[in-house]
């Protein structure tokens, strides 16, 4: 057994001795690295939860590279997985009812009176606001959208086509821009020129939105959208603030900015097909209906208020007005003022969040601008005006005293108004001619869905408007005017006033102050509205609305004639002209306030461009 034993080692010892000669004389084992490259994936598409959160759908391998601006203008490239664009999903015609919006409203205009400023009559500029932001704004768009291009940021196309794209939208606008101006031959606002309609700044802005919200908004973040449409309406309305386009011009230029873009970007869709896309549309829950969402719309309703200005004057004794003369003449329509508006321009920021498909909590910000007719006509003043009442017999001193009870006094003053006011020149500018509305609300919302992509919605809101007045300022210039006067009083009672003529000093003066304006009190608004909503992306729809907004206003009009009198006379000229007793001028030195309360009944119908969150 051990004899065995002995002999099996031996054997399995010779065995291992030989096989490790065998490898006696090979070469030592190396261990090499194998060469890694650095390589940038394109996602072939992104899937957006209900809550926003972005997933990753295909994997993404590690970028070593680093940030790389993109100069490749003239190089296509086409990424893998991307589905190429059919000509009807790019087309929305949305910006055909808000076209023809722009012609059903372009009837709405009276041309502005003119301001009467240094002597410039005849002249149909009415404010003398101005702003020169919107000729860079209309910009926004693609100059956001080239940048981040060039930045290397990735957005629906490579170069040759955003650039082709670009080009096709901006060529189409153009040419019906320009077409309908020079054949419409519409007059500007202030009266500069015959090529109001449609406006161009708003059309080049909302082609640069569309721009941007096809190239990013739709493939990296709806917030891109959303800021391109609304400096792209921000534009438009500030238009309308210069007095450089009506209304209807900027909702037609509108129209015809989107629908440029469009019918540009389906035209390269059907030559380029799927060559240069670069990302896919994102896409979000269809059954979420929580948005936000701007707008624009046409306002109509509460478009006159009427004043009666001697009913709705405040502290009518303070006028020299009896209560006895106030109850005869009251109701007279021979007081009454109009002041009638156009249709108005609305911009609304809105959004609510939806707990179902059906109910949910929100709020509205809404800018309403209401532009009145010939507001201008009261801005025609002039020195003229201002010596009529000076000069009127009934306003002297010396008629005054002629009619109060002083028996065997010899009155020997002259009238004051002799020689003139103390004016030489007397003008009113229109400083605002639009009453703007802000109106902040908050309700709730409720969604009916139609289909996978219709819905109808309504709301109920409450909240509180604030409103900016009108106002135009007077200006006065001219030669600071002294009254030099003697008075002897008895036991309380004046039985001698002499005066000298009105002389003026050698010095001069200019006045400027708050002539007409016209505003209202912070009141409670209450609002509803009916729209229909088409979500033709999964996350991003339009809105057609119509909503309905009520509230009591106090209207507040101030009327300031005779301001220029405390810089055109001295002190103790002034202190005489303002004493009721010694003068009827008095009587028209202070301030005419008047007050109006008016229910406000408001109708809306505008276009929204919607962000689903």
């Amino acid at each position: 057994m051990k004899t065995k034993l002995l002999l099996t080692i031996a054997l399995v010892c010779m065995a291992v001795t030989a096989s490790a000669d065998n490898y006696k004389d090979m070469e030592s084992l190396t261990l090499s690295t194998p060469e890694m490259k650095a390589e940038l994936v394109p996602v072939a598409n992104h899937k957006a939860n209900p809550y926003g959160r972005m997933e990753m759908r295909s994997t993404l391998r590690m970028e070593t590279g680093g940030w790389k601006p993109d100069f490749d203008f003239f190089k296509s490239k086409t990424n893998p997985g991307v589905k190429p664009h059919k000509f009807m999903d790019e087309l929305t015609f949305v910006g055909v009812p808000l076209f023809v919006a722009g012609i059903a409203i372009k009837g709405d205009k009276a041309m502005f009176a003119q301001n009467n400023k240094n002597g410039k009559k005849n002249t149909q500029l009415l404010t003398d606001f101005k702003t020169s932001i919107d000729d860079y704004t209309q910009y926004f768009g693609p100059a956001l959208t080239v940048g981040l291009k060039l930045g290397g940021y990735e957005g629906r196309s490579d170069w040759p086509r955003l650039l082709a794209s670009a080009g096709m939208s901006y060529a189409i606008m153009a040419a019906l821009v320009n077409g309908i101006k020079y054949t419409a031959k519409e007059m500007r606002p202030d009266g500069s020129s015959a090529n109001s309609w449609p406006s161009g700044h708003t059309a080049t802005s909302f082609v640069g939105a569309t721009l941007l919200h096809k190239e990013y908004g739709l493939t990296r973040s709806p917030w891109f959208s959303i800021a391109g449409y609304g400096v792209a309406t921000a534009t438009g309305v500030m238009r309308v603030l210069n007095n450089r386009h009506w209304v209807s011009d900027i909702m037609s230029g509108a129209g015809i900015g989107i629908m440029s873009t469009e019918l540009g970007y389906a035209l390269c869709d059907l030559m380029f097909k799927g060559k240069g896309l670069l990302r896919n549309d994102l896409e979000v829950d269809l059954d979420n209906p929580s948005f936000f969402s701007i707008s624009m719309g046409l306002g109509l309703g509460g478009k006159d208020l009427d004043i009666n200005t001697l009913d709705d004057l405040q502290d009518k004794e303070l006028h020299g007005i009896s209560e006895a003369d106030a109850a005869l003449l009251k109701g007279n329509s021979e007081f009454n003022e109009t002041i009638d508006f156009r249709a108005a321009t609305v911009v609304d920021a809105e959004g609510a969040y939806f707990f179902n498909k059906y109910i949910g909590v929100g709020g509205r910000f809404r800018v309403r601008a209401m532009s009145a007719k010939s507001f201008g006509k009261y801005a025609d003043i002039s020195a003229e005006d201002a010596n009529y009442i000076w000069n009127d017999p009934d306003y002297s001193i010396s008629e005054i005293y002629a009619r109060s009870d002083y028996p065997g006094q010899a009155l020997t003053a002259p009238i004051i108004n002799e020689g003139g006011a103390p004016i030489t020149e007397l003008s009113g500018i229109v400083k605002s001619d639009h009453l703007t509305e802000l109106t902040a609300s908050v309700g709730l919302y409720f969604n009916i869905p139609l289909t996978q992509r219709l819905a109808l919605g309504t709301k109920a809101l409450i909240g509180r408007s604030f409103m900016q007045e009108m106002d135009i300022d007077g200006h006065a210039e001219g030669n600071v005017k002294d009254i030099d006067y003697g008075m002897i009083i008895e036991k309380g009672n004046v039985t001698y006033l002499g005066l000298e003529y009105p002389v003026s000093t050698g010095e001069k003066y200019t006045a400027d102050w708050d002539y007409l304006t016209l505003g209202a009190a912070s009141a409670t608004s209450w609002g509803t509205g009916i729209s229909l909503t088409y979500r033709y992306k999964s996350n991003f729809a339009w809105k057609i609305f119509c909503d309905y907004d009520y509230s009591k206003k106090t209207y507040t009009l101030t009327y300031n004639p005779l301001n220029f009198l405390k810089q055109g006379l001295t002190q103790d000229a002034y202190t005489l002209v303002a004493n009721r007793e010694v003068s009827n001028v008095a009587y028209d030195m202070d301030p005419y306030v008047y007050k109006k309360d008016k229910k406000m009944n408001y109708w809306t119908l505008g276009l929204s461009f919607m962000v689903n969150l």
